[in-house]
């Protein structure tokens, strides 16, 4: 009777909801919890471009408030990376660049957009026992959090059509041996998405 009665319910379940997406919505519910790495992105504009669109992606100088310091143009090496699936005409800048010699670039390969990104914040808090050895500071221990602008900029106009925070933190299982940087890739590959409309 038992067997009977879980069968049924898995083919109840099973026809409201396909696994795949029963494992989304646990991934989220565990990212909210803190339990795995969380990223939060907030846009100040609906704003949507076409697929085709060339965008040149560029970092700023600005080295991030904090105790860390990532290598120079992780962003824009991150940024390309999680567009990439979703723009195929990209390029990006070799090195940090201020915002008008971004510009000047981007408008010399002949892009539409310029996504010109900047790491605000980053705390790499104690993960492992050689960050403990290093600093012996029981308050430094913790989840890493970090703190991206973007802005999205026209070429031709330069109005600029969006901008955007992306706040991260690791989570409770994911948070040893991990710096802020770590944390990058999914947050720009959903604001991607969000550009195309196809994501939240």
């Amino acid at each position: 009777m038992r067997i009977l009665i879980a069968s049924l319910l898995l083919m109840v379940l099973g026809g409201c909801m396909k696994v795949s997406d029963m494992a989304e919505g646990s991934r989220e519910h565990l990212r909210d919890a803190g339990i795995l790495d969380h990223s939060d992105i907030r846009r100040a504009s609906p704003w949507r471009l076409q697929p085709d669109s060339f965008i040149y992606i560029a970092q700023g100088h600005f080295n991030p408030v904090g105790n860390t310091q990532p290598r120079p143009n992780l962003l824009a090496e991150q940024a390309f990376n999680g567009f990439v699936e979703y723009f195929p005409r990209l390029r990006r800048a070799a090195a940090p660049l201020g915002l008008e010699e971004a510009m000047a670039e981007a408008r010399s390969f002949g892009a539409h957009y310029l996504l010109y990104t900047r790491f605000a914040v980053a705390d790499d808090r104690i993960g492992t026992w050689e960050e403990w050895d290093d600093q012996r500071d029981a308050s430094r221990f913790g989840f890493d959090t970090g703190n991206i602008q973007l802005m999205l900029l026209e070429t031709n106009t330069h109005y600029m059509v969006d901008t955007a925070h992306i706040r991260t933190r690791s989570g409770l299982l994911t948070s040893y041996d991990t710096k802020p940087q770590e944390l990058l890739g999914p947050p720009f590959k959903d604001y991607a998405r969000r550009l195309l409309g196809v994501g939240r």
